[in-house]
């Protein structure tokens, strides 16, 4: 029958239903294998031909009416078809009140959100912060603000906003600018940080000058008042100049404030002085301030009003200096202390004073009190019976009584050796300084017998000449020199320098300027042979890498590495009353040159002697030995021979002068080769003659190492 063949065979409706129930199955996902369909293709029985002769199975689907249709591929389109998977239509929605309802299912949108940049937000912060300061002028509202926002790796910012917003206004912003970061210095801000902002600026100055004409010169006299107010230390300008092209206007401001600003003669104070120093007040004229407040005080009794003067003085962090001058002055006035201890416990129950800034004040009197008992002798035993009423009225905190040294409470043996030494050294220095007599103070210390506290004696030393004019300055250095030859040994001096750096921080508090003298006293102990260059880096080693004596040395390191800067430092006490080193030397190669073209050896004596330095004739013992051997003429001997007969030059002078040629031996055969033979036969010459003790060079020990 023709019909039937227009009909699918019973194999193929099997084949047709489960190749449609693979096509649900698989089509639910969008890369479902297909290619499981693409085996089975679908054929017209013989003698007929089916609508979907030679279609593919897997572009065939069944319609909701039955009826077989052909879709496009990938399942999209064609009447009656579904669509592609998650197409939808335009009037598709989801229906809440569905059983099924998922509102995972629900449209949502995308909402922008911008992401805020911390130090975006910090910029911001500070102008407000910054033109509120300008606006009040309240030094402790700025402090605290930056301390709420905190965020502190981002000060130096803070550093660069500030000064630049003052570089475009009048002189008042820039001094209050300038009075502000002083202010801030160590307890808000580091001194790092303070540099690192200096830096930013300096590299943004090229920008700043668009709109600030004068921004380079303005930059520089900010660089040049943090150096004077010891913010910013000197090297900072040396530092600098490595992180900024030679051809940008930062440069120029480093130039502009190392030459015209900071070398000007008296530069400190025209620098403090540029901006009209409306808001400024140094730390000399606080002191005074404070002093005349408390004698107002003792002269009215008004406690109340006196708590008012030191409140309006606005110096909450220099309030130690209130506490040890109120202490002071009632040692002096014995009758005055109740009234001083009452303001006192009053400030401190009022929180005027801070209980860190009553226990510094006490620690500062403590650690003045061999000073102090000079000119009032019963200051240890008053400030001793001070110290306990403070603490059990509740003004001074308990834990002062802790360290022995702070209150004054000697106990053991050694504790009160070293009192008395602190004490005798004292008036051996003052005594020095009226009589300028190196000898009498050298033979006073051999008298002490106490040569384990000779660094406290170098620190006392300095520490009293940093306070004094240049004579005692110029004074204190020769008498370094002479000690080292005579009594001190390299180390004793080393280790007297770190503990004055150690304590740079506190004396600072007394002497305005005390780091840049202290460096200079270190660059003149190189230069004047009393310290080789590598103990400067020896005592930065033993110190704090981020105290104020590390950058001290660093100081002292570049001055002594600039050009002529033995000339310079020698004279760095404008001469003083004593010979410099480098004079000395000078006179006493002249006075052999002089001598060996033919001289008497009588003058030569006299002008030895002349010289008036007992203590450095181990150098005419060393440059006599060397000139024999340059010149090949050892009449230069018979001068040393009459020196040592006349005791013009001892055998302690005698040996030092030798043990200084011995260590320098290698040096002086690269020029005199020689040299080597020239010495022993010397060394043989002076046992024989007495001038040195038969023993030396046999495995002894050197009396000293000078370069």
């Amino acid at each position: 029958m023709a019909s039937s063949a227009r009909f699918l065979t019973e194999e193929q409706r099997e084949t047709m239903k489960l190749a449609t129930q693979n096509v649900e199955v698989l089509s639910s996902s969008p890369k479902s294998p297909t290619s499981l369909l693409s085996e089975h293709h679908i054929k017209a029985p013989a003698g007929g031909k089916a609508a979907t002769a030679g279609i593919a199975v897997r572009h065939v689907r069944r319609s909701h009416s039955g009826k077989l249709v052909r879709v496009k591929k990938d399942g999209a389109g064609g009447k009656g078809t579904w669509g592609k998977l998650l197409d939808t239509d335009g009037d598709s929605h989801i229906d809440r009140n569905d059983p099924n309802y998922d509102s995972g299912e629900e449209p949502y949108q995308l909402v922008g959100s911008t992401v805020c940049d911390p130090l975006d937000e910090y910029k911001k912060a500070v102008v407000s912060v910054i033109e509120e300061y300008y606006s009040n002028g309240d030094v402790e509202l700025a402090a605290s603000d930056l301390r709420e926002l905190g965020s502190g790796k981002y000060l130096p910012y803070f550093v660069k906003r500030l000064v630049s917003m003052a570089m475009d206004r009048h002189d008042k912003e820039k001094e209050m600018a300038s009075v502000l970061l002083s202010a801030l210095y160590a307890d808000v801000i580091s001194s790092a940080q303070i540099s690192q902002g200096f830096v930013m600026l300096l590299e943004a100055v090229d920008d700043l000058a668009v709109d600030i004409l004068d921004a380079v010169d303005v930059l520089a006299l900010f660089i040049a008042r943090a150096v004077v107010d010891d913010i910013l230390p000197p090297v900072f300008l040396t530092r600098a100049k490595k992180t900024v092209s030679e051809t940008s206007k930062g440069y120029q401001a480093i130039q502009i404030a190392e030459k015209s600003y900071l070398s000007a003669p008296h530069h400190a104070e025209l620098v403090e002085r540029r901006w009209g120093g409306s808001t400024h007040i140094t730390v000399e004229e606080m002191k005074k301030k404070i002093a005349d407040l408390l004698r107002e005080y003792v002269d009215s009794g008004d406690t109340s009003e006196a708590c008012r003067c030191i409140r309006e003085l606005g110096v909450s962090f220099f309030h130690h200096e209130v506490v040890k001058r109120a202490l002071i002055l009632g040692m002096e006035i014995q009758t005055a202390e109740p009234l001083i201890l009452k303001l006192l416990k009053e400030a401190s129950e009022e929180v005027l004073i801070s209980s860190s800034q009553m226990a510094k004040g006490f620690s500062r009197l403590a650690e003045s009190l061999e000073d102090l008992a000079l000119d009032i002798p019963s200051a240890k035993s008053l400030f001793q019976s001070l110290v306990p009423r403070a603490i059990s009225e509740g003004w001074l905190d308990e834990s002062f009584l802790k360290s022995p040294a702070e209150n004054g409470d000697v106990e053991d043996k050694d504790a009160k050796k070293l009192r008395r030494y602190k004490e005798e050294i004292v008036t051996i220095i003052h005594e020095y300084f009226l009589s300028d007599d190196i000898p009498e103070l050298i033979q006073s210390l051999e008298d002490l017998g106490a040569p384990e506290f000779n660094p406290i004696f170098l620190k006392k030393l300095i520490t009293l000449a940093m306070d004094r004019k240049n004579r005692e300055k110029e004074m204190a250095s020769v008498l370094l020199s002479a000690l080292h030859i005579e009594i001190f040994s390299t180390e004793d001096i080393v280790n007297g320098f770190v503990m004055l750096l150690e304590s740079a921080e506190d004396t600072a508090l007394d002497i305005l300027d005390a780091s840049n003298e202290l460096a200079l006293f270190l660059a003149r102990a190189v230069i004047d042979d009393v310290l080789a260059p590598l103990n400067l880096k020896e005592i930065g080693g033993k110190l704090s890498p981020n105290c104020s004596g590390s950058e001290t040395v660093h100081m002292a390191r570049s001055l002594v590495a600039a050009r002529h800067a033995g000339e310079r430092i020698s004279r760095c006490w404008g001469g003083g009353t004593g010979w410099a080193v480098e004079d000395a030397k000078d006179k006493i190669v002249k006075l052999l040159e002089e001598y060996e073209s033919g001289g008497v050896v009588s003058e030569a004596c006299q002008c030895i002697r002349d010289l008036g330095m007992p203590f450095f004739n181990h150098e005419v013992v060393k440059k006599a030995l060397v000139m024999a051997m340059e010149k090949k003429n050892d009449r230069i001997l018979d001068l040393l021979q009459e020196c040592f007969s006349e005791g013009l030059i001892t055998i302690n002078q005698m040996t030092k002068g030798f043990a200084r040629i011995k260590d320098g031996l290698d040096d002086l055969a690269l020029d005199i080769p020689n040299a080597k033979e020239k010495y022993d036969f010397y060394v043989e010459r002076a046992k024989k003659q007495g001038w040195i003790v038969p023993t030396f060079g046999e495995g002894l020990p050197n009396p000293v190492a000078v370069s």
